[in-house]
């Protein structure tokens, strides 16, 4: 389930030309199932109207906080206690600078000092204004004070002028807000890896063998990581997919790259989730020019021959290195096309892993470029889930829901045994103590 089914937030549209993106924001959030109470300061109703957010949220919308029956004055610290995240989105130079200095006269900056909720800032300015010292010193007390700074873009201002200062685009928005609320979940300070999207192995400067993987699956597991607290390396091939906001990225478009690429993340890491569609076979010699059809055989390019080599095993390679990884829990995935059972199982015990993923990838709605999968899991432990056709973003959260079962497994053995060890070292003690 997503973290923001549920979530309560209050979200701040402050006097910016900006302000008419918030509306999109507020669409999003209430279509993800979080219930959203929009508050406009006095200058942001010059851009947009309180009807519109009414209509997008169904909720009652929140302007002055001076308004004669009171119902606002007692509303603020209801709506401050109730919620879960406080996103300020767009905030000016002017809010800015209010929120940094305990200032409460308007309902957004009242609610902001009286709630304990994470605050989320998205800064949207003129260049020059957000580049001033005393913009920036208070984003930094902001930030000191645990605010969380969403960076404003770069790109074609209201001036017309082009610079930094626009406001993140909604998907940035919303990454922001996923994470900060999920900041405390199972995964909190744990740090996972994740691959990505297809291999490409060159054949010459403009061909190469590739597959169909889009790494839509390995990117919701990336977000769905980042949504339960975790410091999350995506490790992507050749994809065209955005990088989720908060997620290290790591651009490993070959096998051997992304071999490379996940031996260096892994050093430390807690899980290794390689969901990534990588080439089982790479091209012997990679020519330097292009390849012209008349230069090869009889010029029609008919007796064309690859000599192809293996790529590296990057799962085989990471179970005979245990050593150097003590402790990495390690998901693999299977995409087949027949014998799905028989291929998941045997990949599970060959290359020593935890879980493996597997799915028909020539079944409707499962696979490569598909929204929606349809997977197995096997477990180390012998356990096998079918699980129903669903969007790849909830297969996502049920692999970490059993990956989380197996950290917790993890820390419950680790415990134990230094528990036993105390106890074997207590019980010396006290033998020692009876002879002096």
């Amino acid at each position: 389930m997503s973290v923001l089914q549920g979530a309560r937030l209050v979200v701040g549209v402050t006097g910016g030309i900006a302000a008419y993106k918030a509306a999109d924001l507020v669409s999003k959030l209430t279509q993800a199932g979080a219930l959203v109470d929009v508050v406009l300061t006095a200058r942001a109703q010059e851009f947009v109207t309180p009807l519109t957010f009414a209509t997008l949220s169904q909720r009652p919308v929140w302007t002055d906080l001076w308004e004669p029956t009171g119902t606002a004055a007692a509303r603020h610290i209801e709506l401050a206690a109730e919620a879960q995240l406080v996103l300020v989105a767009p905030a000016t130079a002017n809010t800015i600078a209010k929120l940094a200095h305990g200032m409460a006269d308007d309902m957004l900056t009242a609610i902001a000092l009286a709630t304990a909720a994470p605050l989320v800032i998205a800064p949207a300015m003129e260049t020059h204004m957000l580049a001033h010292p005393a913009t920036q010193a208070n984003l930094a007390l902001l930030r000191e004070r645990g605010a969380h700074i969403v960076p404003s873009e770069e790109g074609r201002l209201a001036s017309g002028m082009l610079g930094a200062g626009r406001l993140p685009e909604t998907a940035t928005l919303l990454g922001a807000a996923r994470m900060v609320l999920g900041a405390r979940g199972n995964l909190a300070g744990r740090h996972v890896v994740v691959t990505a999207g297809g291999t490409q192995e060159a054949i010459d400067p403009v061909r190469y063998i590739g597959n169909r993987s889009s790494g839509r699956q390995g990117f919701a597991i990336a977000e769905a990581a980042r949504d339960r607290g975790a410091a999350v390396t995506l490790i992507a091939g050749a994809t065209e997919l955005a990088t989720p906001y908060g997620v290290t990225r790591v651009d490993a478009p070959t096998a051997q790259a992304m071999r490379d690429a996940v031996f260096a993340a892994c050093a430390g890491a807690d899980v290794l989730v390689m969901s990534a569609a990588v080439a089982d076979f790479t091209p012997e010699t990679v020519a330097e020019q292009k390849i012209k059809k008349r230069a090869v055989a009889g010029g029609d390019g008919a007796g064309l021959v690859l000599r192809l080599k293996r790529t590296p095993d990057i799962l085989g390679e990471m179970h005979a290195a245990a050593d150097q990884f003590p402790g990495l829990i390690r998901v693999g995935f299977a995409a087949e096309t027949q014998q799905l059972r028989e291929a998941g199982l045997e990949k599970l015990t060959r290359k020593g892993l935890d879980l493996v993923v597997a799915n028909d990838v020539s079944q409707p709605g499962s696979g490569f470029g598909s929204m929606t999968n349809t997977v197995t899991l096997f477990y180390k432990d012998g356990r096998v889930a079918d699980l129903a056709n669903m969007a790849k973003s909830e297969v996502a959260e049920r692999i970490w829901d059993a990956v989380a079962e197996m950290l917790a497994q993890h820390e419950r053995e680790k415990t134990r045994k230094d528990s036993a060890r105390a106890g074997v070292k207590g019980s010396t003690s006290d033998e020692q103590s009876r002879w002096h």
